[in-house]
């Protein structure tokens, strides 16, 4: 752990984008922006109801949308910020400089991607104060919190890694951006309609719900069906009676991008480097 995070790679990394003023201009119209949200409909809401009072479900529905706005923040610009990490190098001409160095390629390919995700991880925790003002009106738990933000690093690192992956395959920039948005758009909408599709199937022939294995693994790769179990735990017990298996899709979704984030890992830090076993 500690030659990772001594990684060369990582910290030039880091002190390049952190040195950037575009990135810490980034996070304060971020703030501000997510501030002029909350505010808004808190006085808003406040301003419609008889006694000004702000109520427990008022703040738990402010909580679920900036939840899925977070969402869609990781879904939309982590793509962007890793796509292009090593098929930049190339395009510079130095990746080549870089291989020869004394960095493993799982070094390289570590520090390239935390060093790209680490922008959005301090976006992510600098929106922490935003959010705790909903523990002010109730309605959410702290342990809810902590899962949904488990739940953002795990998405994080998945589609970090799927990025980082398409950018040591494909040469081009441009086209690992396109490749790695068009997985986006799997995991986020293509899942979604296979899942409608897979219930609606279920329930042919007797209109009654049966068993649906492919229903259930439908909906729990899918992040947006996840993070709804997640707000509204009742949701869960709705979802198995659908799918008539009893198994919390958090299970599904973590052993499936737990194992989607190694594979692409392993295959982007075997594909970086020229196989020189055929020259021997």
């Amino acid at each position: 752990m500690k030659t990772l995070l001594t990684n060369p790679v990582l910290i030039k990394e880091l002190k390049l984008r952190f040195r950037n003023l575009k990135s810490f201009t980034g996070i304060l119209f971020y703030l501000i922006a997510m501030s002029i949200f909350v505010f808004g409909f808190i006085f808003l809401a406040t301003s419609l109801t008889v006694n000004g009072f702000f109520r427990p479900d008022e703040s738990f529905m402010l909580f679920s949308i900036m939840t899925y706005i977070q969402l869609g923040l990781i879904l939309f610009i982590t793509p962007a910020l890793t796509a292009g990490t090593i098929s930049s190098e190339r395009e510079k001409q130095t990746l080549n400089i870089l291989l020869t160095t004394s960095q493993t390629s799982f070094q390289i390919i570590f520090g390239k991607m935390t060093s790209s995700i680490a922008f959005l991880l301090l976006m992510i925790v600098s929106g922490l104060p935003i959010y705790s003002l909903v523990f002010l009106y109730g309605g959410v738990s702290p342990s809810q919190l902590f899962y949904i933000f488990l739940f953002y690093l795990l998405t994080l690192l998945a589609i970090a890694s799927i990025g980082v992956m398409f950018s040591t395959l494909i040469r081009k920039t441009i086209v690992a951006i396109i490749a790695t948005y068009g997985a986006m758009i799997f995991i986020a909408g293509v899942t979604a309609f296979f899942l409608l599709i897979s219930v609606q199937v279920s329930q042919m022939g007797s209109g009654t719900p049966s068993m649906s294995p492919m229903a259930h693994f439908w909906a729990s790769i899918n992040p947006a069906a996840v993070m709804l179990t997640l707000l509204q735990p009742p949701m869960e017990d709705q979802l198995q009676t659908v799918t008539m298996i009893p198994v919390p899709l958090w299970i599904g979704y973590v052993i499936f991008y737990s194992l989607l984030t190694i594979a692409c890992i392993l295959l982007a830090v075997k594909k970086l480097r020229v196989n020189m076993n055929k020259y021997k």
